[in-house]
């Protein structure tokens, strides 16, 4: 059951947080609070808009049809099969894979790839809603890479029920090069701009045009990648779009404040600690370099293996299959007190990621959804971020899902249960 908290109102639950397998995929899990560069060296540049142009930043290299579900019919059976609530479908949907120009962490110049799903036989003009995908190892664990599937289907329940369903796979996942900065706000907020552009452009080969004002909402590591791209937004970095709500789901936005000491003092579920820790520090030190060996976090014979099964080409079963059963089977006594006292390039590091819920006042809509029990991200990261928004001026009411399930995971139910619940919210504020 969804229990939605009125506009005035200001509700936060616990919820612990758990990385599973579906399928050959890790699926969803953490979200942290989104890609975050650290220091000067590396964070990406404020570029004026004649800047991005210049660089190409969201041109369309290519677009590729994927499928089609010709009637809402076909779009229900699609959700159903993914678990998911058909309740808002209204129409059919035509499904493509955008290529299109971005910039890396470091401001140069890559690409990446996204899914847009368009309804058929709408209205011309259609109201975008960015959705940014949970955690993943493989590439192909990425929206525009799986169909009908966990990843996929939130952006197809959008579109069904009338707007441009629009999601970036993030750099180094999908058709994207290279490796994925997980967690790295910067280059999550950037991937996730430059695609609203690149569906932008494409749109009227459908004979549609996207509004300026662009819904947000992301679950897990796309809950802190959505209130980036929405601060974004709100700043004004591109010319055109403009946000108009914001509903993050189940992220873990006190990274280092709540999330990683549940993690550590084993408050959350074993496994999912374990593949959280071990990312955290392999993401973070390839931007940042937090550590020389990996013999200095890594216990041994992990130290030897774990780095490599984050490459893109190791899928979830093989992450599972790869690592032990607990964090103090992973970590050294260094490790652990990296995780636990974070300082210097990875304090800083972590100071960004953080700040998604601290550093802004959003002046749209906001809902922060989240379920109790979730046995992937403590509940208290959206206390946090709810506290945070509060103190300055905002009160952002919390939506507890209640006890929600999927495939086992409470922290993926909260997915599940929240896309219907955000489809009909935003559907009443276009209305409006």
């Amino acid at each position: 059951m969804i229990i939605s908290a009125s506009p005035s109102s200001r509700t936060a639950t616990r919820y612990r947080g758990g990385l599973r397998a579906v399928g050959a995929a890790v699926c969803c899990g953490l979200m942290l609070s989104g890609p975050a560069a650290a220091t000067a060296a590396t964070a990406p540049a404020t570029h004026t808009q004649a800047q991005h142009e210049e660089r190409g930043r969201g041109t369309l290299v290519s677009a590729e049809k994927l499928y089609t579900l010709k009637t809402p019919q076909a779009v229900a059976a699609e959700l159903g099969g993914a678990g998911f609530d058909d309740g808002t479908v209204r129409y059919g949907v035509v499904a493509y894979r955008l290529v299109y120009r971005t910039v890396d962490p470091h401001g140069r110049p890559t690409t990446a790839s996204g899914l847009l799903v368009l309804p058929r036989n709408s209205e011309r003009r259609l109201q975008a809603v960015s959705f940014a995908h949970g955690t993943g190892s493989h590439k192909d664990d990425s929206p525009s890479m799986r169909r009908g599937a966990f990843l996929s289907a939130p952006v197809i329940a959008h579109a069904s029920a009338g707007a441009a369903g629009v999601a970036p796979d993030y750099l180094g996942m999908g058709k994207g090069p290279g490796l994925h900065p997980w967690m790295d706000i910067g280059s999550e907020t950037t991937a996730s701009l430059d695609m609203l552009r690149a569906a932008r452009a494409f749109a009227p080969r459908t004979g549609h045009v996207l509004a300026r004002k662009v819904m947000v909402t992301g679950f897990s590591q796309g809950a802190s990648a959505a209130l980036g791209l929405g601060r974004a937004l709100q700043a004004g970095e591109d010319r055109w779009f403009r946000l108009g709500a914001l509903a993050p789901v189940s992220g873990a936005y006190d990274f280092s404040g709540t999330e990683l000491p549940a993690l550590l003092e084993g408050r959350l579920e074993p496994k999912s600690s374990v593949l959280y820790a071990a990312y955290t520090l392999v993401a973070f030190n390839r931007l940042h370099h937090v550590y020389d060996s990996p013999g200095q976090v890594f216990q041994a014979p992990y130290d030897s293996t774990v780095e490599a099964l984050f490459d893109g080409a190791h899928t979830g079963e093989q992450l599972m299959r790869g690592t032990p059963g607990t964090v103090d089977e992973l970590l050294t006594e260094h490790g652990r007190e990296l995780l636990a006292h974070p300082t210097g390039p990875l304090a800083a590091a972590l100071h960004a990621t953080d700040a998604v819920c601290t550093d802004w006042a959003p002046r749209a809509p906001v809902r922060l959804y989240m379920a109790t029990g979730d046995e992937q991200a403590d509940t208290a990261n959206t206390e946090h971020c709810q506290d945070a928004l509060l103190r300055n001026g905002v009160d952002a009411p919390a939506v507890d899902l209640g006890a929600v399930d999927y495939h086992g995971s409470r922290h993926l139910g909260s997915n599940v249960a929240a896309t219907s619940a955000i489809v009909r919210w935003f559907g009443e504020l276009r209305r409006r």
